[in-house]
């Protein structure tokens, strides 16, 4: 009796497996590129922290300590490095790989004289006073 059950129930799960068709099953969501560099980068900072507090705590020499220290930031330099560089390929299509200083801003026209209303005297930089007359000069072009 129960094998006949073990059989019934197997060939119900055959069944539903042929069953199932590849429309039916969900998308799998896209699988982000830098997934796997973070997850890396996130395990080096982890290791970071448990190799700062074991030295604190006494547990590895100076020697120890600086040198494993050393080896996990060169490896974090090359993970940042890899994020960087897959960032630059996938934005190399929209976006120069060497950003472009910006254009310089135009300067102002300046005036190229400054003239006292009240005595028309001329004068190649702004004053506030004039300096022949005394009184007060705008800005004129």
């Amino acid at each position: 009796m129960i094998i006949v059950i073990t059989c019934v129930i197997a060939i119900a799960v055959i069944a539903f497996i042929l069953g199932v068709r590849p429309k039916d099953l969900p998308v799998p969501e896209p699988e982000s590129p830098f997934q796997h560099l973070d997850e890396r980068k996130a395990a080096i900072y982890e290791n970071l922290r448990d190799l700062q507090f074991e030295y604190r705590v006494g547990k590895l020499s100076d020697e120890d300590y600086q040198s494993t220290k050393k080896d996990l930031q060169k490896e974090l330099a090359g993970v940042l490095a890899e994020v960087d560089k897959i960032k630059l390929q996938l934005n190399g299509a929209s976006r120069p790989a060497v950003p472009s200083a910006p254009a310089p801003k135009p300067a102002p026209a300046k005036p190229t004289t400054f003239d006292c209303d009240a005595c028309g005297a001329k004068f190649d930089k702004p004053l506030k006073f004039c300096g022949e007359c005394g009184k007060p000069m705008k800005v004129t072009q």
